[in-house]
């Protein structure tokens, strides 16, 4: 008896899980993809161009200074 109650349950829980219509579509995730990697590029280009501007001569400068050391 209780096997077959489980059984209905069961049979009832699937029948709506499969007559949803909601969820995501191949198009949806797809765009996603698409935009976080766009904007990921944009984010590494704009760290690139800041560091290759501002950080990296600075920086060169000073290790040339540090063994230019005339004592």
């Amino acid at each position: 008896m209780a096997v077959v109650w489980k059984l209905q349950q069961l049979k009832a829980k699937s029948g709506a899980v499969l007559a949803q219509q909601s969820g995501e579509g191949f198009v949806d995730t797809a765009l996603k993809i698409l935009i976080s990697v766009v904007i990921g590029a944009l984010l590494l280009a704009g760290l690139y161009m800041l560091f290759n501007d501002t950080v990296l001569p600075t920086l060169v400068e000073r290790v040339k200074e540090l063994f230019n050391y005339r004592g």
